[in-house]
Protein backbone atom coordinates (compact mmCIF):
# COMPACT_ATOMS: atom_id res chain seq x y z
CA UNK A 1 0.00 0.00 0.00
CA UNK A 2 1.41 3.27 -1.00
CA UNK A 3 1.90 5.33 2.09
CA UNK A 4 -0.03 9.08 1.44
CA UNK A 5 2.41 11.86 1.48
CA UNK A 6 2.71 14.09 4.37
CA UNK A 7 0.90 17.33 3.20
CA UNK A 8 0.99 20.02 0.71
CA UNK A 9 3.98 22.11 2.39
CA UNK A 10 5.96 18.93 2.16
CA UNK A 11 5.30 19.10 -1.34
CA UNK A 12 2.53 15.87 -0.85
CA UNK A 13 -1.00 15.37 -1.22
CA UNK A 14 -3.38 17.61 0.81
CA UNK A 15 -4.83 16.06 3.91
CA UNK A 16 -8.28 16.33 3.26
CA UNK A 17 -10.06 13.77 0.62
CA UNK A 18 -12.94 15.77 -1.45
CA UNK A 19 -15.91 14.25 -2.72
CA UNK A 20 -18.64 15.76 -5.06
CA UNK A 21 -22.13 15.11 -3.44
CA UNK A 22 -23.99 16.41 -6.81
CA UNK A 23 -23.93 18.45 -9.05
CA UNK A 24 -27.46 19.99 -9.32
CA UNK A 25 -27.93 23.60 -7.11
CA UNK A 26 -30.94 25.58 -5.96
CA UNK A 27 -28.60 28.82 -7.26
CA UNK A 28 -27.17 29.82 -10.73
CA UNK A 29 -24.24 32.00 -8.93
CA UNK A 30 -22.68 33.68 -11.54
CA UNK A 31 -19.06 32.45 -11.13
CA UNK A 32 -20.18 28.92 -10.20
CA UNK A 33 -17.41 26.59 -11.45
CA UNK A 34 -19.60 23.97 -11.88
CA UNK A 35 -22.40 25.46 -13.78
CA UNK A 36 -24.78 24.22 -11.26
CA UNK A 37 -28.27 25.07 -11.37
CA UNK A 38 -31.74 23.46 -10.58
CA UNK A 39 -31.81 21.96 -13.94
CA UNK A 40 -28.69 20.50 -14.42
CA UNK A 41 -27.58 16.69 -14.18
CA UNK A 42 -27.48 15.48 -10.84
CA UNK A 43 -24.76 13.48 -11.28
CA UNK A 44 -24.53 12.04 -7.79
CA UNK A 45 -21.98 10.26 -5.30
CA UNK A 46 -24.28 7.65 -3.69
CA UNK A 47 -24.07 7.54 0.52
CA UNK A 48 -22.97 4.08 0.42
CA UNK A 49 -19.84 5.05 -2.22
CA UNK A 50 -19.06 7.93 -0.33
CA UNK A 51 -19.00 6.18 3.07
CA UNK A 52 -16.72 3.06 1.68
CA UNK A 53 -14.59 6.37 -0.01
CA UNK A 54 -14.28 7.88 3.98
CA UNK A 55 -13.15 4.07 4.85
CA UNK A 56 -10.76 3.74 2.49
CA UNK A 57 -9.65 7.45 2.58
CA UNK A 58 -8.77 6.64 6.47
CA UNK A 59 -6.67 3.74 5.76
CA UNK A 60 -4.22 5.39 2.72
CA UNK A 61 -3.56 8.41 5.34
CA UNK A 62 -6.39 10.99 4.79
CA UNK A 63 -7.26 12.91 8.31
CA UNK A 64 -10.29 14.54 6.74
CA UNK A 65 -13.54 14.62 4.37
CA UNK A 66 -14.64 17.65 2.41
CA UNK A 67 -18.23 17.48 1.25
CA UNK A 68 -19.14 19.64 -1.99
CA UNK A 69 -21.24 19.74 -5.16
CA UNK A 70 -23.82 21.18 -6.45
CA UNK A 71 -25.81 21.90 -3.16
CA UNK A 72 -24.77 19.32 -1.21
CA UNK A 73 -27.94 19.70 1.08
CA UNK A 74 -30.28 18.74 -1.65
CA UNK A 75 -29.69 14.84 -1.21
CA UNK A 76 -32.40 14.17 0.72
CA UNK A 77 -30.20 12.21 3.47
CA UNK A 78 -27.23 14.35 4.03
CA UNK A 79 -27.43 15.41 7.64
CA UNK A 80 -27.53 11.70 8.29
CA UNK A 81 -25.12 10.67 6.23
CA UNK A 82 -22.63 13.59 7.69
CA UNK A 83 -22.93 12.11 10.78
CA UNK A 84 -22.40 8.79 9.71
CA UNK A 85 -18.74 10.22 7.79
CA UNK A 86 -18.16 12.28 10.91
CA UNK A 87 -17.63 8.96 12.76
CA UNK A 88 -14.36 7.88 10.32
CA UNK A 89 -12.84 11.35 9.81
CA UNK A 90 -13.85 15.05 10.49
CA UNK A 91 -15.91 16.55 7.57
CA UNK A 92 -15.98 19.89 6.22
CA UNK A 93 -19.66 20.49 4.18
CA UNK A 94 -19.59 23.24 1.74
CA UNK A 95 -23.25 24.93 1.12
CA UNK A 96 -24.66 27.99 0.16
CA UNK A 97 -26.53 27.59 3.58
CA UNK A 98 -29.82 29.15 1.69
CA UNK A 99 -32.17 25.78 2.33
CA UNK A 100 -32.01 25.78 6.28
CA UNK A 101 -35.86 26.04 6.98
CA UNK A 102 -37.87 24.58 9.54
CA UNK A 103 -37.79 20.73 9.23
CA UNK A 104 -33.92 20.65 7.72
CA UNK A 105 -33.01 22.41 10.66
CA UNK A 106 -34.51 20.27 13.04
CA UNK A 107 -32.81 17.17 11.23
CA UNK A 108 -29.40 19.20 11.68
CA UNK A 109 -29.68 18.28 15.74
CA UNK A 110 -28.19 14.77 14.53
CA UNK A 111 -24.78 16.60 13.64
CA UNK A 112 -24.91 17.99 17.51
CA UNK A 113 -21.29 16.83 19.32
CA UNK A 114 -20.09 15.58 15.51
CA UNK A 115 -16.84 16.56 14.31
CA UNK A 116 -18.66 18.14 11.21
CA UNK A 117 -18.25 22.18 9.73
CA UNK A 118 -20.21 23.74 7.69
CA UNK A 119 -18.51 26.31 5.06
CA UNK A 120 -21.19 29.09 3.97
CA UNK A 121 -20.65 30.97 0.93
CA UNK A 122 -21.29 34.52 2.02
CA UNK A 123 -19.76 37.43 -0.17
CA UNK A 124 -20.55 41.43 0.61
CA UNK A 125 -21.53 42.85 3.65
CA UNK A 126 -24.99 44.00 1.44
CA UNK A 127 -27.63 42.18 0.46
CA UNK A 128 -27.75 43.74 -3.09
CA UNK A 129 -24.07 43.61 -3.48
CA UNK A 130 -24.45 39.77 -2.42
CA UNK A 131 -27.50 38.80 -4.42
CA UNK A 132 -26.54 40.41 -7.77
CA UNK A 133 -23.94 37.37 -7.92
CA UNK A 134 -25.72 34.62 -6.03
CA UNK A 135 -29.36 34.69 -6.71
CA UNK A 136 -32.23 36.68 -4.73
CA UNK A 137 -32.77 36.42 -1.02
CA UNK A 138 -29.57 34.55 -0.67
CA UNK A 139 -27.95 37.14 1.63
CA UNK A 140 -31.37 37.25 3.72
CA UNK A 141 -31.61 33.43 3.95
CA UNK A 142 -27.62 33.11 4.90
CA UNK A 143 -27.83 35.76 7.66
CA UNK A 144 -30.89 33.74 9.43
CA UNK A 145 -29.35 30.05 9.13
CA UNK A 146 -26.14 31.16 10.85
CA UNK A 147 -27.22 31.97 14.45
CA UNK A 148 -29.61 29.21 13.93
CA UNK A 149 -26.92 26.09 13.16
CA UNK A 150 -25.09 27.77 15.94
CA UNK A 151 -27.47 27.53 18.26
CA UNK A 152 -27.75 23.70 17.62
CA UNK A 153 -24.46 23.24 18.81
CA UNK A 154 -23.05 23.18 14.59
CA UNK A 155 -19.61 24.65 13.89
CA UNK A 156 -19.93 27.10 11.20
CA UNK A 157 -17.42 28.75 8.49
CA UNK A 158 -17.71 31.86 5.93
CA UNK A 159 -16.35 31.69 2.30
CA UNK A 160 -16.01 34.82 0.57
CA UNK A 161 -15.43 34.57 -3.05
CA UNK A 162 -14.21 37.87 -4.60
CA UNK A 163 -13.37 39.08 -7.94
CA UNK A 164 -11.71 42.39 -6.72
CA UNK A 165 -10.47 42.73 -3.18
CA UNK A 166 -12.58 46.23 -1.29
CA UNK A 167 -11.15 46.79 1.79
CA UNK A 168 -13.82 48.77 2.91
CA UNK A 169 -16.71 46.07 2.11
CA UNK A 170 -14.48 43.41 3.80
CA UNK A 171 -14.50 45.01 7.04
CA UNK A 172 -18.01 45.27 6.91
CA UNK A 173 -18.50 41.48 6.44
CA UNK A 174 -15.68 40.83 8.72
CA UNK A 175 -18.33 43.02 11.04
CA UNK A 176 -21.60 41.25 10.15
CA UNK A 177 -19.96 37.62 10.41
CA UNK A 178 -18.42 38.42 13.78
CA UNK A 179 -21.85 39.39 15.23
CA UNK A 180 -23.68 36.32 13.56
CA UNK A 181 -21.38 34.77 15.62
CA UNK A 182 -18.02 33.55 13.02
CA UNK A 183 -14.77 34.46 14.14
CA UNK A 184 -12.01 35.87 12.12
CA UNK A 185 -10.71 32.57 12.18
CA UNK A 186 -13.35 30.96 10.36
CA UNK A 187 -13.45 33.19 7.88
CA UNK A 188 -12.31 32.24 4.39
CA UNK A 189 -11.52 34.57 1.61
CA UNK A 190 -10.75 33.38 -1.57
CA UNK A 191 -10.41 34.87 -5.47
CA UNK A 192 -13.00 33.77 -8.47
CA UNK A 193 -11.53 31.23 -10.34
CA UNK A 194 -11.87 31.46 -14.02
CA UNK A 195 -13.07 28.26 -14.55
CA UNK A 196 -16.72 27.07 -14.90
CA UNK A 197 -19.29 29.55 -15.76
CA UNK A 198 -16.82 32.43 -14.31
CA UNK A 199 -14.48 31.49 -17.44
CA UNK A 200 -17.48 31.82 -19.83
CA UNK A 201 -18.26 35.17 -18.06
CA UNK A 202 -14.48 36.34 -18.44
CA UNK A 203 -13.93 36.60 -14.36
CA UNK A 204 -11.77 36.02 -12.19
CA UNK A 205 -7.83 34.99 -12.18
CA UNK A 206 -6.60 32.07 -14.31
CA UNK A 207 -5.16 28.58 -12.18
CA UNK A 208 -2.84 26.35 -13.41
CA UNK A 209 -2.51 23.10 -11.76
CA UNK A 210 1.04 24.43 -9.72
CA UNK A 211 -1.31 27.15 -8.75
CA UNK A 212 -4.08 24.39 -7.08
CA UNK A 213 -2.82 22.58 -3.94
CA UNK A 214 -2.69 18.97 -4.96
CA UNK A 215 -6.59 17.38 -2.85
CA UNK A 216 -7.47 14.62 -4.25
CA UNK A 217 -11.20 15.08 -5.30
CA UNK A 218 -13.82 12.42 -6.00
CA UNK A 219 -16.84 13.18 -8.26
CA UNK A 220 -19.31 10.61 -10.16
CA UNK A 221 -17.19 11.34 -13.15
CA UNK A 222 -14.02 10.40 -11.40
CA UNK A 223 -10.37 11.76 -9.67
CA UNK A 224 -9.60 15.21 -10.30
CA UNK A 225 -6.10 16.88 -8.80
CA UNK A 226 -8.55 19.75 -6.59
CA UNK A 227 -12.04 20.65 -5.93
CA UNK A 228 -11.57 23.46 -7.80
CA UNK A 229 -11.05 20.91 -10.87
CA UNK A 230 -13.83 18.77 -12.05
CA UNK A 231 -15.69 22.04 -13.49
CA UNK A 232 -18.47 22.57 -16.15
CA UNK A 233 -17.79 24.98 -19.41
CA UNK A 234 -21.00 25.09 -21.67
CA UNK A 235 -22.71 22.22 -20.31
CA UNK A 236 -19.16 20.07 -20.74
CA UNK A 237 -17.00 18.69 -18.43
CA UNK A 238 -13.22 19.92 -18.30
CA UNK A 239 -10.88 17.11 -18.09
CA UNK A 240 -7.74 19.08 -18.26
CA UNK A 241 -6.92 18.32 -14.01
CA UNK A 242 -8.55 14.83 -14.35
CA UNK A 243 -6.30 12.25 -13.03
CA UNK A 244 -8.61 8.86 -13.92
CA UNK A 245 -12.07 8.22 -14.36
CA UNK A 246 -10.92 5.05 -11.85
CA UNK A 247 -12.08 6.03 -8.45
CA UNK A 248 -11.78 2.77 -6.71
CA UNK A 249 -10.32 1.16 -5.13
CA UNK A 250 -9.31 4.89 -3.83
CA UNK A 251 -5.46 3.46 -3.99
CA UNK A 252 -5.39 3.90 -7.70
CA UNK A 253 -6.10 7.47 -7.91
CA UNK A 254 -4.39 8.27 -5.10
CA UNK A 255 -1.37 6.76 -6.99
CA UNK A 256 -2.05 8.98 -9.88
CA UNK A 257 -1.99 12.28 -8.10
CA UNK A 258 1.00 11.08 -6.45
CA UNK A 259 2.71 10.20 -9.45
CA UNK A 260 1.69 13.69 -10.60
CA UNK A 261 2.75 15.55 -7.34
CA UNK A 262 6.16 14.08 -7.75
CA UNK A 263 6.64 15.46 -11.10
CA UNK A 264 6.30 19.56 -10.41
CA UNK A 265 9.09 21.36 -10.42
CA UNK A 266 11.52 21.23 -7.25
CA UNK A 267 10.20 24.78 -5.36
CA UNK A 268 6.27 24.69 -7.55
CA UNK A 269 4.34 25.74 -4.31
CA UNK A 270 0.44 26.37 -5.20
CA UNK A 271 0.49 30.00 -5.67
CA UNK A 272 -2.96 30.82 -5.05
CA UNK A 273 -3.40 28.86 -1.72
CA UNK A 274 -6.92 28.71 -1.94
CA UNK A 275 -9.85 26.54 -0.01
Amino acid sequence: MTVLLQGPAEGGVGHRLWMYSNYHCNLVCAYCLTESGPKVARRELDPATMLELAQEAKEVGFTALGITGGEPFLVPELPELLAELSQVLPVLVLTNGTLFQRALLDRMATLRGCDVTLQISLDHAEPEANDVMRGPENFRKVVEAVPELLKRGIAVRIATTVEEDDADDLERLCALHRGLGVSDEDHVVRPVIRRGRAETGEMGVIARYLDLEPELTITADGAFWSPFAPTVRRGVLDTDLLLTRTVRPLQRPLDAMLTVAGGRPEGADSTLNIR
